[in-house]
């Protein structure tokens, strides 16, 4: 089984690929939290890194997984360029579950993380052309089920960014949030959001539109929950969604190549 969390697409990219040759079925993170995976042999956990670090609501989803302590865990971690102490935090996560973590590896994406929104993820494709060679080792390692953890050290930095203060306060700081003059209720945001932080309420000015205004009566409004993943952000097709104070640029919204918008939107059956 191959649980992946995706805002943009390319850890969905990598686990569709890890899916397919390892023969194995794909599911959403945010779902297995739900189901009981311990007649599970092998357990493949594909997910970014998020200010090097393992990002605050996976922690908890992990934490939540029924896996048995006899199956073959393993990670791919996609980034930009360092995945931080992201496989040491998902040891020690595991570890309380009497779990042991057996293999470990990276993919370098585009680079669309909040920190970076500043850089446009639409000229880093060229990192592309380096993927296919790290996924057939990683997928050539897999099969062999090999027990090497690549990238599992420690690192200050991202212990410090991972303190809760710290933590916190970047995410009140860099969460995106809702330019209502630009918002058209399209809803396409509260379907993209893993964490159903997002949803439509009815807008101020709906009784100053002109009563033949086609547009919606209802604005999105984000919620006290975000992980930062961004995928509101890179969704919003009238670029409606801030990132600490700046207006999100057409430009520079970011889906992978090999991945179409419904994809990412969560099934309906989690939105209750």
């Amino acid at each position: 089984m191959i649980l992946y969390f995706s805002a943009t697409g390319n850890s969905l990219a990598v686990a569709r690929q890890l899916a397919e040759q390892l023969h194995e079925e794909l599911m959403p993170l945010v779902e297995a939290t739900g189901v009981d995976l311990t007649n599970e042999k092998r357990i493949g956990l594909v997910f970014p890194t998020y200010d090097f670090n393992l990002p605050p609501a996976l922690r908890d989803m992990i934490a939540q997984l029924r896996i048995s302590p006899k199956s073959y865990v393993f990670t791919v971690i996609t980034c930009g360029s360092m995945v931080g102490n992201c496989v040491w935090v998902l040891r020690r996560i595991l570890r309380e579950k009497g779990i042991e973590l057996a293999y470990s590896h990276k993919v370098s994406v585009p680079d669309n993380s909040a920190l970076a929104f500043g850089r446009n993820p639409n000229k880093q494709l060229g990192k592309f052309a380096r993927v296919p060679a790290r996924m057939e080792q990683i997928i050539r390692e897999l099969q062999a089920e090999s027990h090497t953890l690549h990238y599992s050290w420690f690192g200050l930095l991202s212990w410090l960014l991972g303190r809760p203060a710290i933590e916190n306060g970047m995410i009140k700081a860099l969460g995106p949030k809702v330019n209502p003059d630009k918002c058209i209720g399209c809803d396409i945001c509260v379907r993209v959001c893993p964490m159903e932080n997002i949803q439509l309420v009815e807008s101020r000015k709906t009784k100053d539109r002109p009563s033949d205004s086609k547009q919606s009566d209802k604005v999105a409004l984000t919620g006290d929950h975000c992980t930062v993943c961004l995928a509101c952000v890179h969704a919003c097709p009238q670029q409606a969604m801030t990132t600490h104070g700046h207006e999100t640029l057409k430009e520079r919204q970011y889906r992978n190549p090999q991945i179409k918008l419904k994809d990412l939107q969560l099934l309906p059956a989690k939105r209750k």
